[in-house]
């Protein structure tokens, strides 16, 4: 497998491990590894047991594969989410695709920290919601929110946020009578570490 533009290999399709046991509870904790969490997610806010997870930690973080993660996006900049499994350089990188061009664009990277640029709500959601068929990656918009929400980085998202995250939330396995908590408590830790700083153009835009 090859993007354009990033010749850290083996690169390996990753979009088949969302459905798996295990996976978000691996993906999402990872964005309140930074210390700034007041509670660290467990894998059971996320339907998932200690097992499931680290048998799925095994599959994420080999540092013989590079899992990627595809979020094609039908009338826009779609989304790649690429794990940077090198030893002694573990990390997450997060990178914009353009219709019609083969490059992609790094827009962020989690490295025990987050930087970059990140993307408002609204952003998030357009790519989230416009799954483009025609293109290999991830199509179900539940998978495709989650995938994309470590890059969250508003300081104002709408208050419909917390129910449409807690419904993602529960569509992946997340207990129905904990997800709103689970919801609530990843917003806040997004919102509270945002950098989005209001004269920064979008890097949808090419800013």
């Amino acid at each position: 497998m090859l993007i354009k533009g990033y010749d850290v290999g083996p690169l390996v399709p990753g979009e088949s491990l969302p459905a798996r046991p295990g996976f978000w509870s691996n993906y999402l904790p990872a964005m309140c590894s930074d210390g700034e969490c007041a509670e660290r997610p467990v894998p059971e806010w996320f339907g998932d047991d200690g097992a499931d997870a680290d048998a799925l930690s095994e599959v994420l973080f080999d540092p013989e594969r590079r899992p990627v993660f595809r979020v094609p996006a039908e009338d826009g900049p779609g989304a790649v989410v690429i794990y940077r499994n090198l030893e002694g350089d573990y990390g997450t990188d997060y990178f914009l695709t353009h219709p019609g061009s083969g490059d992609v664009q790094q827009i962020a990277a989690w490295d025990g920290d987050f930087s970059g640029t990140g993307l408002t709500w609204r952003e998030l959601i357009r790519i989230a919601d416009s799954p483009f068929a025609a293109a290999e990656g991830v199509q179900e918009t539940t998978a495709r929110l989650l995938l994309l929400l470590p890059l969250l980085t508003d300081p104002d998202v709408p208050e419909t946020a917390s129910a449409r995250l807690t419904a993602a939330l529960v569509a992946v396995g997340a207990p129905q009578d904990t997800a709103s908590n689970t919801a609530q408590h990843l917003l806040t830790h997004l919102t509270r570490r945002s950098r989005h700083d209001p004269t920064w153009a979008s890097p949808l835009s090419g800013g």
